[in-house]
């Protein structure tokens, strides 16, 4: 049980981490943020929208209890990674750059995993 849950803490916590640094440059409308979601051909106000939906999502997996609000938050987390993905490719086709974005779905999937693990005692 003490295995799985420091596995559960350092992947959750990689994974908020990467949520949250990469939502500060969205709500704070940086000129490289805005730039890229133009690139991609999102609204400007989409921007801070999709900052502060991941900024809640990283505060509910990191904060302990409330375990629907938790796979809501998974959900979301996993639904903006693959529309990020999907963004990308749809506009500039793949990319070897790409293979960047295993890193969050990976730290995401064990975070998950371990998450139900925790749940059921294991």
């Amino acid at each position: 049980m003490k295995k799985t849950k420091v596995i559960y803490w350092i992947f959750t916590a990689l994974f908020a981490a990467f949520m949250l640094l990469t939502a500060v440059p969205d709500v704070l409308m940086s000129d490289d943020a805005v730039k890229y979601m133009d690139h991609l051909g999102y609204p400007h106000y989409f921007t801070p929208f999709i900052g502060w939906a991941k900024i809640l999502g990283a505060i509910a997996i990191l904060v302990p209890g409330f375990p629907r609000i938790k796979e809501w938050a998974y959900a979301g987390l996993f639904f903006d990674l693959i529309g990020a993905t999907y963004s990308q490719i749809a506009t500039d086709g793949i990319m070897p750059q790409m293979l960047f974005m295993l890193l969050p779905f990976v730290l995401g999937t064990v975070s998950y995993v371990y998450h139900h693990k925790r749940l059921r005692g294991e």
